[in-house]
C-alpha cells in the first residue's frame, strides 16, 4: 500500500471516451483493467467526469457553420470544439461500466459551466476557476499524484501540468492513458510534462 500523501486520480474514464462513443480514444476501454488494478494500492483514489450542459459552448453542434475540431475564440482563448459529449445524465457521461468507481474517494465533475470548457482535474480553461480538487488533496495531507486515463494528450496532460505547478510531486502511467494525437498533440502533451517535471513511466 503507498503511503497516504499518495493519491491516483483517474481521469475521464467515461462511455462517450470509450470506443462507440462520441468522442472515442482508440483504446480507450484497454485501460480500464489496469487501473482498478493499480486503485488497490492507493489509499486516496479521485475519478474525475466530464458532465456538459446539452448547450455547452465548446460543442461544434451549438456554433452555425462550424464543424467539429474547429477552432474558435471564446473569452478565454482559443477553444478546439469537439464533438457533442458526456452530456449531463446521458449514457455517454456514465464511467466505463468495468470501472470500479465504487473505489473513489471523490469524484470530481468539470465542464459543467456552459461558456467554460474545462480539461484539467484542477482548473477549467480559463485558468482562474478552480474545481476544488487541490482543497481536497490538502485537506488530506496529499502532495504525491499518479495520474491516469484519457486522453493523455488532453486532460491528463492539463491535470498534470497544472498539479505540477501546484507543487505536487507528479507521475503519468502511460500504459493506463490512451491519446487523441491530434496534429502531433501527444508529442507535444509528452514534452511539456517532461519540461515541468511530471515524470512519464
Amino acid at each position: 500500500m503507498r503511503p497516504d500523501t499518495e493519491a491516483l486520480i483517474v481521469i475521464d474514464v467515461q462511455n462517450d471516451f470509450c470506443p462507440g462513443g462520441a468522442l472515442a480514444v482508440d483504446g480507450g476501454d484497454e485501460i480500464v483493467n489496469e487501473i482498478n488494478a493499480m486503485m488497490g494500492s492507493f489509499q486516496a483514489v479521485v475519478l474525475t467526469q466530464d458532465w456538459h450542459p446539452e448547450n455547452h459552448a465548446s460543442f461544434a453542434a451549438n456554433h452555425a457553420g462550424r464543424q467539429p475540431f474547429d477552432v474558435i475564440e471564446l473569452a478565454y482563448g482559443p477553444q478546439v470544439l469537439w464533438p457533442s459529449h458526456c452530456v449531463q445524465g446521458s449514457a455517454g457521461a456514465d464511467f466505463h461500466a468495468g470501472l470500479d468507481s465504487d473505489r473513489a474517494d471523490m469524484i470530481i465533475r468539470k465542464g459543467f459551466r456552459r461558456q467554460i470548457d474545462s480539461y484539467s482535474a484542477f482548473f477549467e480553461n480559463d485558468r482562474k476557476t478552480a474545481t476544488g480538487l487541490d482543497g481536497y488533496l490538502r485537506s488530506r495531507g496529499i502532495d504525491t499524484l499518479t495520474l491516469v486515463g484519457l486522453a493523455t494528450d488532453f486532460c491528463v496532460n492539463y491535470s498534470a501540468l497544472d498539479a505540477a505547478k501546484l507543487g505536487y510531486s507528479v507521475r503519468v502511467i502511460e500504459s493506463a492513458c490512451r491519446a487523441i494525437d491530434m496534429d502531433g498533440s501527444l508529442f507535444a502533451a509528452r514534452a511539456a510534462m517532461k519540461e515541468a517535471g511530471v515524470a512519464l513511466d
